[in-house]
């Protein structure tokens, strides 16, 4: 499977923004699905975890209130609605996939999946 991310841009503080991960190449029912972000000089960081079905979700609780995950299987895509953002929130942010359902003590690790696209900026001003 090949991710697409795409939606990033430049918002103020307490703004909002939608990123889309679509997937091409398989179907994405089969995935479980993961937002990462990366801020310059930082680790990459788990925002939130979809199950295939859509299910089962996650949220970082850096980010939990705020951003809520979805996904819209007969589009192929993921999305993460970001609300309230803040400057910290800036990042290159990243989708991921993993066919199998990653252990619990992966879901939110990078090293928990197989399958990555590109990364979209969000950049937050303050």
């Amino acid at each position: 499977v090949q991710l697409q991310a795409s939606g990033g841009g430049l918002v103020q503080t307490g703004g909002s923004l939608r990123i889309s991960c679509v997937a091409s190449g398989d179907i994405l029912d089969y995935f479980h699905v993961a937002w990462f972000r990366q801020a310059p000089g930082k680790e990459r960081e788990g925002v939130s975890y979809i199950s295939s079905s859509g299910s089962t979700t996650y949220i970082a609780g850096s980010v939990k209130g705020r951003f809520t995950v979805s996904r819209d299987n007969a589009k192929n895509t993921v999305y993460l609605q970001m609300n309230t953002l803040k400057p910290e929130d800036t990042a290159v942010y990243f989708c991921a996939a993993k066919k199998s359902r990653p252990i619990l003590s992966v879901r939110m690790s990078p090293s928990g999946y197989d399958y990555w696209g590109q990364g979209t900026q969000v950049t937050v001003s303050s």
